[in-house]
């Protein structure tokens, strides 16, 4: 069966049963169905039917205080879904009841007894450490799989050597199709020619056409199946067949994409050696506007971003997402702009060129600051106009902010507006700048500003109160607000 991909993966790797009835300490004992089921989660009910409160795949937990009917308890629980019962003898029962037992091994679902001495809270606490642990591992594997990409990708046959890496990493078989469904280059173990069909087939649901799904999954010849669209612009399509599907996989196979979309791009060459020349022009000396010109005629839309998924390729993503080779990914440095809701200072952003022409919609994951259009003699200007929208975005919570022209605030010299700004803010610190930020741009609201900051809502009432005691101002006055606001935009 063929899907097309569109559910989130599951916060943390699912945990075998066997490895919760391993910890010794909790003392629990399977007493029917197999011990390699997958926990996503746990849940704790004494409800006579807790159908509807099970999203599946969780160890459900019970004393059996509401115990009527074990048959069609336990029909109910595997119609939920649940991967497994646990059942706490005492302070209800002292020992399992054998129809229950009984009705678990006739639908399959592992029953797990619970000693008296074993607080459910515990064998809870001791699921969630696994599922910790399982995570840590499989970050520190998408970590270790993501720097050995990009090393493949340094080769000098970067294909190849991209899709040998990827299909080392995931156990399996990468295969590169064509537009036309053949297959251009592949790696990894054979697969059965059943499968090998199906993959075929499951990269031609995506093809070439406008509008259509990037990824699509499905099973074929006893493995598991996932394709996804290249974003070059030729048709191509990743092909991936495995045995099992980690929770990371889908990471690992998206910078694979990324990087194999850059190397297969036309003419990628070409504008590689068009953009070093006018680097290397301006870094000569050059003027900005005479370097610029062979990149295209302009205008040009500065962007700021921040935001991904803190992958190193989060950036060429974004920048493959909107449709330009020209981005500056930044460093974990700060850039001045503030600080981020803990008080910690918040990182470089990621800068962007695009053609004035060409379309900006917001991105998943990332908050965008646009500047207006500027031609390259103003692209120092636009930058600024950039950093202060993405300001503005994150004050406002918006996905994406443009610049709005500066009205009477453009009518005051910049470096005079600025001035005044650091004599007028001197007393404050941050968080209490940023907090007076964005307590002035949603107006005052102590809910709303609570929630962009990620606080509690006293804490932004004490804030505010003691931004009043340092500037000795009375922030109920508009005109002591509309100061403040513009002191804040031209710091």
């Amino acid at each position: 069966m063929v899907t097309v991909d569109g559910s989130p993966a599951p916060p943390a790797p699912p945990v075998p049963l066997a490895a919760l009835l391993a910890r010794g300490e909790l003392g629990l004992r399977l007493l029917t169905g197999p011990d390699d089921v997958a926990l996503h989660w746990v849940h704790t009910s004494e409800m006579a039917d807790p159908y509807p409160y099970l999203l599946g795949g969780e160890l459900l937990m019970t004393a059996g205080v509401q115990l009527g009917d074990p048959a069609h308890y336990v029909g109910r629980v595997a119609e939920a879904g649940a991967a497994a019962l646990a059942f706490g003898v005492t302070p209800v029962y002292d020992t399992v009841p054998p129809e229950l037992v009984e009705a678990c091994a006739d639908r399959g679902l592992p029953l797990v007894e619970v000693p008296p001495r074993t607080p459910f809270t515990a064998v809870a606490r001791a699921l969630w450490r696994l599922m910790a642990e399982a995570r840590l591992r499989e970050l520190r594997r998408v970590t270790e799989a993501q720097q050995s990409l990009a090393a493949a990708a340094a080769r000098p046959a970067p294909v190849p050597a991209v899709l040998g890496a990827l299909a080392s990493r995931i156990a399996g078989r990468a295969v590169l199709f064509g537009a036309d469904g053949t297959e251009s280059a592949a790696a990894g173990r054979a697969v059965p020619e059943e499968a090998a069909r199906a993959l075929r087939e499951l990269a031609g649901v995506l093809g070439p056409r406008p509008g259509g799904p990037a990824s699509a999954s499905g099973d074929g010849g006893g493995l598991r199946l996932a394709a996804y669209a290249l974003g070059g612009g030729d048709g191509l399509t990743l092909g991936l067949a495995t045995e099992r599907r980690g929770s990371g996989d889908h990471t690992i196979a998206g910078v694979a994409v990324v990087l194999l979309s850059l190397l297969t791009a036309p003419h990628r060459g070409v504008d590689a050696a068009v953009r070093d020349g006018a680097l290397v022009r301006l870094l000569l000396g050059t003027p900005p506007a005479e370097a610029a010109a062979p990149l295209g005629p302009g205008p040009w839309t500065v962007v700021h971003a921040r935001g991904g998924d803190g992958t190193p390729f989060a950036a060429a993503s974004l920048a493959a997402a909107l449709g330009t080779p020209l981005v500056d990914a930044g460093t974990s440095a700060t850039d001045g702009a503030g600080a981020g809701a803990d008080g910690a200072p918040a990182p470089t952003p990621v800068r962007l060129l695009l053609p004035a022409s060409a379309p900006l919609t917001a991105q998943p994951g990332w908050t965008l600051g646009a500047a207006a259009p500027a031609h390259a003699r103003d692209l120092a200007a636009a930058d600024a106009e950039a950093a202060r929208a993405l300001r503005r975005a994150e004050a406002s919570r918006t996905p994406l902010a443009r610049h709005r022209p500066a009205g009477f605030g453009g009518l005051v010299d910049p470096a005079e507006a600025a001035a005044h700004a650091r004599t007028v803010l001197a007393p404050l610190a941050e968080p209490l700048t940023e907090t007076l930020r964005v307590w002035l741009s949603l107006h005052g609201s102590w809910d709303r500003t609570a929630t962009a900051l990620d606080v509690h809502r006293n804490t932004v009432r004490q804030r505010i109160a003691r931004c009043t005691a340092l500037l000795d101002r009375d922030l109920d006055d508009p005109d002591v607000r509309m100061e403040l606001w513009f002191a804040l935009r031209s710091a």
